[in-house]
């Protein structure tokens, strides 16, 4: 994790405009350089950033630059953290928070927190349960359990003709709002 010795910055998070994907894609793959997300780098990254579910997305600027982004979808068949959210019955439906990260510049600034805050905010707004998925050997599954998100389960994905990933699956804590 990275610390600006001068104290910690602010991010603006703002919806994000078609103006941001080269910027995006720019953090993107700083990312995957760094952190080796996505686990395979898309053919096409912007249209990648912008998949046919999307509902929103949002951006994450830092001293005037791009350095993180978040997307809300809606859930779609395949999706894991989804089909095991929606497993267990009275709930509302889910939304799946996708291609969420922060450059590794910019990391310690609270712009992951602030990225699913923005995420899971709309969602609720929306009336739906935010859920998503991450690789079970990534560390961020540690960043999803330090914000009090919930594992639903493991699940097996079929990545390509010869690889299959485990993925932890996760819920958003209880709105707190809506049960006080």
């Amino acid at each position: 994790m990275t610390t600006d010795p001068a104290g910690p910055r602010t991010a603006l998070v703002r919806p994000r405009r078609p103006a941001d994907l080269d910027g995006c894609v720019a953090a993107l793959a700083l990312v995957h350089a760094h952190s080796g997300y996505p686990v395979d780098w898309p053919e096409r990254p912007a249209a990648w950033l912008t998949p046919p579910a999307l509902l929103a997305g949002w951006a994450a600027e830092l001293d005037g630059r791009v350095v993180g982004h978040v997307a809300l979808c809606a859930a779609e068949e395949g999706d894991a953290a989804a089909t095991l959210w929606r497993a267990r019955p009275g709930r509302p439906g889910p939304a799946v928070i996708s291609r969420l990260y922060v450059s590794p510049a910019a990391r310690g600034h609270g712009v992951g927190a602030a990225l699913l805050d923005r995420a899971v905010g709309a969602a609720r707004d929306r009336g739906l349960h935010p859920v998503l998925d991450v690789v079970a050997a990534d560390p961020a599954a540690a960043f999803y359990e330090r914000l009090g998100w919930q594992r639903l389960g493991t699940a097996v994905q079929q990545w390509g003709p010869a690889r299959r990933v485990l993925l932890n699956c996760y819920a958003a804590p209880p709105d707190r709002a809506a049960a006080g």
